[in-house]
C-alpha cells in the first residue's frame, strides 16, 4: 500500500528549533504540507507566531513554545508543551545555529562558550530530553544539523568547525545507541546556504567576505535543506539515511 503524497507524516509530531527564520522555517513548513503537526521553538516569539498563522493558512497544525536550546528549563518546558498538546515526539529536528566566525585569537570568551552551547551542547542535551519518549514508543527520528565545515575545515572558525564535528560525531554515536529502539539518526551537512546566520560574524570585514564568497555562487535556499530534511523523514522505516552532505553546484571550497 502507497501513502498518498502530502499524507506521509499525518499523526506525526515534529519539533523543530532554530524555527524562527531561514533553513527551520522551511523545515517546519514542508513538514506541514506532509501532514505533520509542527512544534515551533525559538527565541523569537513574534516570528513563530507568524509562521504558526502561515502553516494554519494552509490547513497545517502548528504549536509555538518560544525555547532558548541553552536553557535547561527552557528545553523542559519544550518537551512538556509537546506532550502535554500530542502526548508525542515523531521527529526532532535539531536545527538552532548560530555562526559567530571569528579568528581564535580575537574571539571573546563569550562567543567561543556560546557558539559550542547553542550548536552543540543545547542539541544534545534536546535530544537527551527528547530520546526517552521515543524509546516508550518504539519509533522516532531524530535530524541534526550540522555543516560541510564539520568535514571540510575553514579558517577564522576553530570554534564553529569544532561544534559542527561535534555534532557529526554525537549523531553517528547516537544511532549506536538508539537503532534498536526504532529510532533513526540523520546528520544534515549544508554548504554555503543564503540565511541570517551570514549576519552572526561580529568582525565587519570577515562578515563582508563571506558574504561575498557566499554572493559569488548560486547559494543554497533554506528550502533546498528543507525538501533535504522532508525526504530523509518520509522514508520508509527500514529506511535510515545516516547523512547528507548538501552542496551549491559551485561551492568547491571547503
Amino acid at each position: 500500500m502507497t501513502t498518498e503524497f502530502g499524507s506521509e507524516l499525518d499523526g506525526q509530531v515534529a519539533v523543530v528549533t532554530g524555527a524562527s527564520s531561514g533553513i527551520g522555517s522551511a523545515t517546519a513548513e514542508s513538514l506541514a504540507t506532509r501532514g505533520a503537526s509542527v512544534v515551533l521553538a525559538a527565541r523569537r516569539r513574534d516570528e513563530l507566531e507568524a509562521l504558526a498563522d502561515r502553516i494554519e493558512e494552509g490547513d497545517g497544525e502548528a504549536l509555538v513554545v518560544p525555547t532558548d536550546v541553552t536553557d535547561d528549563d527552557d528545553i523542559d518546558e519544550l518537551v512538556e508543551a509537546t506532550l502535554d498538546e500530542y502526548g508525542r515526539i515523531d521527529i526532532l529536528v535539531n536545527n538552532a545555529g548560530v555562526m559567530p566566525l571569528a579568528h581564535i585569537a580575537e574571539a571573546d570568551r563569550e562567543t567561543l562558550q556560546t557558539t559550542i552551547d547553542v550548536n552543540l551542547s543545547g542539541l544534545i542535551t534536546l535530544t537527551h530530553a527528547v530520546v526517552p519518549t521515543m524509546m516508550e514508543q518504539g519509533s522516532g527520528h531524530v535530524v541534526n544539523l550540522s555543516s560541510v565545515v564539520g568535514r571540510f575545515l575553514q579558517e577564522n572558525s576553530a570554534h564553529y568547525n569544532a561544534a559542527k564535528a561535534g555534532v557529526k560525531t554525537f549523531g553517528d554515536s547516537l544511532r549506536l545507541d538508539i537503532a534498536d529502539a526504532g529510532i533513526r539518526v540523520a546528520t544534515i551537512e549544508p554548504g554555503a546556504v543564503d540565511t541570517e546566520l551570514l549576519d552572526h560574524i561580529p568582525d565587519e570585514e570577515l562578515q563582508a567576505g563571506v558574504k561575498e564568497y557566499v554572493g559569488s555562487m548560486d547559494a543554497l535556499a533554506p528550502e533546498d535543506i528543507a525538501r533535504t530534511i522532508t525526504f530523509v523523514v518520509t522514508q520508509p522505516e527500514r529506511v535510515d539515511i545516516n547523512e547528507v552532505l548538501i552542496r551549491p553546484l559551485d561551492q568547491v571550497q571547503p
